[in-house]
């Protein structure tokens, strides 16, 4: 149902800021989108934590949207990735207390795989708009780098009172300058001789891992989306 989820997400966002994404929350903002109980168990089986998740997917829908409509050409490939993350992050600012339960949330153990997937999606959600054809080990290696890397600008952000939050984008592009250097010297490895041949048995094997033909299904609770399945 997504429509009553979509009014459910609405009607909790107000909550959230006192509540966090609790029981309570939930309860008044089924109330707040007339909904009967029944309708908003249809739509969110696992009460708020659905919602939490279906909050964090919509931000990475709308970054979608919005890299889709620019030009980055022009940018050098380290800025284009640290634009994207910059966008997400900007798309969040104005429910920045929203995202903060919302860590604390997925820090519990019982929802730290909801949070895992969440991070993995915003990072496949990046990949994929800025044109990422990997298929092989990269396809990973480039998402789980990313997650790190805006899982820790993401607690940055939230602790940053600088104006513009200009602190946090100086962060950010200190990581992602960090990744430009691991990539840097795996591409020296590959390029000499005796490093490229003591690695070879592991590239060997990495050249074996595959990206998978598609990600889970959308209609699943935790994995909500609306993007299309890849094929």
């Amino acid at each position: 149902m997504p429509d009553a989820r979509d009014k459910l997400l609405d009607a909790i966002l107000p909550h959230v800021p006192f509540d966090g994404w609790s029981e309570a929350a939930f309860r008044a903002a089924v109330a707040d989108a007339g909904l009967t109980p029944a309708q908003a168990r249809a739509a969110a089986p696992r009460g708020a934590l659905d919602l939490a998740v279906a909050f964090h997917r919509r931000g990475d829908e709308e970054m979608r949207a919005r890299l889709a409509a620019e030009d980055l050409t022009e940018m050098r490939y380290a800025d284009r990735v640290a634009h994207a993350v910059r966008t997400r992050l900007e798309i969040a600012e104005p429910d920045r207390e929203a995202v903060r339960r919302g860590v604390t949330l997925f820090a519990l153990p019982m929802h730290a795989a909801d949070g895992t997937r969440a991070m993995w999606g915003t990072a496949d959600a990046i990949w994929d708009a800025l044109g990422d054809t990997s298929r092989d080990s990269n396809w990973y290696t480039k998402r789980m780098t990313l997650s790190g890397v805006y899982a820790s600008t993401v607690l940055y952000w939230l602790g940053d009172e600088s104006e513009d939050r200009t602190e946090t984008w100086a962060f950010l592009d200190r990581r992602i300058e960090d990744v430009m250097r691991i990539e840097k010297a795996k591409a020296a490895i590959r390029k000499s001789p005796v490093l490229s041949r003591l690695t070879a048995p592991v590239g060997a094997l990495l050249g074996r891992v595959k990206a998978p033909p598609r990600m889970p299904r959308g209609d699943l609770p935790g994995y909500w989306s609306t993007q299309p399945e890849r094929e």
